[in-house]
């Protein structure tokens, strides 16, 4: 399930408020929390931002 902490964590991504490095550090640690759903919503949500 996407927590809060998840959806804050995306738009921080989305909005560019993080280094690459932070991000993947972060994605690391929360992902073992996710589903294999989830993680394929988060990949949809934030290849759609990018595409922007």
């Amino acid at each position: 399930m996407i927590t809060k902490e998840v959806n804050e964590w995306m738009r921080k991504v989305e909005k560019g408020n993080y280094s690459s490095w932070d991000i993947m550090e972060e994605f690391a640690q929360m992902s073992k929390y996710l589903s294999e759903e989830d993680i394929k919503h988060i990949k949809k949500r934030l290849d759609s931002s990018i595409k922007k």
